[in-house]
């Protein structure tokens, strides 16, 4: 008899309880401000005139050159051929610190500082990167669509999530198919959201390639003919002869060491 009352008290406290608690959607919002800081690395086009507009690349490193020596943003990417080809274009490379991921807001203030303070053609700035770099260039491309006449992502990791902001944007995205650091479904399962969203990427993946994607990529001189030739507010044309097979695969680059879809 005892333990049976013992039981039914239990039993009516813990309904007391349930029919006390309260429970409510409440919703906080603040606005606050963020410092933002970086150092980066500024290259000028031979025969720099500062009467002249000149388009500008952003160039995003990979995690192994993070830190605070400013010489390592250039240890990959597009800046031997830029300056082999004389190309006259502004490259502006950030670094980021050792152990961290490119900081979105941090890289877009950095955009608009530098279109405000160069000489640049705000209808010719374009976007690239490389493995951490390349996923940054997801990123800030899907926040800022509107700054960017182009985006050249190199095995970054998906977004999916961001792909209706990013199906008007011109990009070529490049992956390695033995990527075993990011494996090479991060850029074809981006490519096909962006083209679910009615958007028209081209990806080239190279079928022998494991992670360096990206120098192949920046060693290729027609993939500045491409960048260079889009505009913001243009709809992505090609160069007249690569129009044919745009975004189907078909009349891709001239050689049997690549698959593009």
């Amino acid at each position: 008899m005892n333990m049976l009352l013992t039981c039914l008290i239990f039993v009516a406290l813990g309904m007391a309880t349930t029919a006390s608690a309260e429970e409510s959607a409440e919703r906080f919002e603040k606005t606050i401000s963020k410092k933002v800081s970086a150092q980066y690395l500024l290259v000028k086009p031979k025969d720099y005139d500062d009467d002249e507009e000149y388009p500008l690349l952003i160039f995003l490193h990979g995690r192994g050159e993070q830190g605070d020596d400013l010489n390592r943003v250039k240890i990959h990417g597009p800046f031997k051929k830029i300056a082999e080809l004389g190309l006259p274009l502004l490259v502006v490379a950030p670094q980021s610190p050792k152990d961290e991921y490119w900081d979105v807001d941090m890289l877009e203030a950095l955009v608009e500082e530098v279109i405000d303070d160069l000489d640049v053609d705000e209808d010719r700035v374009y976007l690239t990167g490389l493995s951490m770099g390349g996923s940054g260039t997801w990123r800030l491309a899907a926040r800022r669509p509107d700054l960017f006449a182009a985006i050249v992502p190199i095995c970054g990791r998906r977004s999916t999530s961001k792909a209706p902001r990013l199906k008007d944007l011109p990009m070529w995205v490049f992956h390695g198919a033995k990527d075993r650091t990011i494996p090479v479904r991060e850029s074809t399962e981006m490519v096909e959201a962006i083209r679910q969203a009615g958007g028209d990427p081209r990806l080239t993946i190279y079928p022998d390639a494991h992670h360096n994607s990206w120098t192949e990529t920046y060693n290729n001189p027609e993939l500045y003919e491409w960048l260079l030739s889009q505009r913001r507010g243009d709809d992505g044309d090609w160069p007249s002869d690569r129009r044919e097979g745009r975004g189907t695969g078909d009349g891709d680059w001239p050689s049997d060491r690549r698959k593009s879809r």
